[in-house]
């Protein structure tokens, strides 16, 4: 085969007083875990993992680890909040069955894809690639008129791209249209999306933004062809390694469903799990879906804004933009060794002059975090088989000035549903989480006090 020539995020995730023996979270400068640190940073290094940049998520390391140490020959691993894959990309190498839960339409078409890649014929796909050059090349320098179009609905505050790059975009869009095999048109729609935002006025900061408010100039000019180019031979080069790897061992089932893990009974029969990996969205408002809009849009699975709100509503924990004006949520269960209620109560009475922006409408906020952690409980110890395992990554976090250990939290509530904690892990005892702390919006800052970790709650069906 020819080879193509080419030119040349910290998540908010924080602590509270210890609840039980079994929660003990050692965070002073001491890691309590047993664990690599699950940080998602390393896999953008790794063969397929490295496809798609991700603000979250853990290292494929943990994920591997964690399948060794629960999984006595082959089962079956889910993952209730898949991301861009990392759970059923690991699974699937180590020759192991997987499902995967995930709303968000353009992390479900990357997870997907991904699994997809295993059925591409190389040859063909590097065929493609040669086309695609000799297709760019011919006509960006002609009277071509593209006839792909800026979806429709997508709006910003200044123009997403500058009209030399937006021409450019739209051939390479022109050209996915002519591939006739939907697998290798998906690996060059995920090579554009993976990359669209480097060569637009934007950026992430970690929230997507202009460029120009964030102090950078606008892009007016980019070669697309060449980091496209890259990033399809980067796919080539991973699915002749990944085909490699798996060649001598029985070929897994991966399931990925674009579907909330709370409709877990429309699609999972009782006790077929035996261990679950998987970091639920953390108590810290970073807006997933609304930092995916350009891919969202670009690749035709939203047309206006409305298409959106659905996403919003069913995401876990909702968002602090969705709750904030409602009517004051109450919680859904009772767990009375926890001070959660107390917490809940000061965070409302904070700041009430400032209304939803005060402590009423964190508060809501997070009282709907953890009813959906109470949900989220409920479906683990349906899925989990006997003896089955839930590693659960997840950071703690502060509202208001307010700190919420949120994985003892949780813990506990998983506890009242029917499952053991068998401990929590801290292999990460300080991060960093400027974008929840530090934000103007939570108008109570943070004092040297506070301290951000990243704790994996390990729970089990007896």
């Amino acid at each position: 085969m020819k080879s193509i020539p080419n030119q040349n995020q910290s998540l908010d995730r924080f602590i509270g007083d210890t609840i039980s023996e079994k929660i003990t979270p050692s965070i002073n400068g001491n890691n309590h875990s047993s664990f690599s640190d699950p940080a998602f940073a390393s896999n953008k290094t790794q063969p397929i993992h490295r496809w798609v940049p991700w603000i979250a998520g853990f290292s494929k390391e943990f994920v591997n680890d964690s399948i060794n140490r629960y999984i006595d020959g082959t089962g079956t691993i889910l993952d209730p909040f898949a991301g861009v894959g990392t759970t059923l990309v690991e699974s699937h190498i180590t020759g192991n069955d997987s499902i995967g839960f995930e709303i968000n339409p353009y992390a479900f078409f990357s997870c997907k894809t991904k699994i997809n890649s295993l059925q591409i014929d190389e040859g063909k796909f590097n065929d493609e690639i040669e086309k695609f050059s000799s297709f760019y090349l011919k006509n960006l320098n002609s009277k071509y008129q593209v006839r792909s179009k800026v979806p429709q609905g997508f709006k910003t505050k200044i123009d997403f791209y500058s009209p030399k790059v937006l021409h450019k975009v739209l051939i390479l869009m022109d050209f996915v249209e002519t591939i006739e095999d939907q697998n290798i048109a998906d690996l060059f729609k995920l090579a554009f999306t993976s990359t669209m935002v480097k060569y637009s006025n934007y950026s992430y900061e970690p929230s997507l933004g202009t460029r120009r408010g964030s102090g950078k100039a606008d892009i007016e000019d980019y070669d697309v062809r060449a980091v496209t180019v890259q990033k399809l031979m980067e796919f080539l080069k991973d699915i002749a390694w990944i085909k490699k790897t798996v060649s001598n061992q029985r070929v897994p089932t991966s399931r990925i469903i674009n579907d909330s893990f709370f409709n877990y009974k429309d699609h999972l029969s009782k006790k077929t799990v035996d261990l679950i990996i998987t970091s639920p969205p953390y108590l810290n408002n970073y807006h997933y879906n609304r930092n995916t809009r350009p891919q969202i849009f670009w690749l035709g699975f939203a047309h206006g804004p409305a298409d959106l709100k659905p996403l919003e509503e069913s995401n876990f924990g909702n968002f602090w933009q969705t709750v904030r004006g409602k009517e004051k949520i109450d919680l859904i269960f009772d767990v009375p060794d926890i001070d959660l209620v107390e917490k809940v109560e000061l965070i409302r009475k904070i700041n009430p002059e400032k209304g939803v922006y005060g402590g009423s409408g964190w508060a809501n906020y997070a009282v709907s975090y953890f009813n959906d952690c109470y949900k989220f409980s409920k479906g683990i110890e349906y899925t989990l088989k006997k003896g089955g395992t839930a590693l659960v990554v997840i950071g703690n976090s502060i509202l208001q000035g307010v700190t919420i250990p949120t994985d003892e939290y949780f813990a506990k509530i998983a506890e009242t549903v029917g499952l053991e904690i068998v401990e929590i892990h801290i292999p990460r005892s300080k991060r960093i989480g400027n974008s929840i702390i530090q934000s103007n919006v939570r108008v109570s800052k943070p004092t040297k006090g506070h301290q951000l970790y990243e704790a994996i709650v390990e729970l089990k069906k007896s």
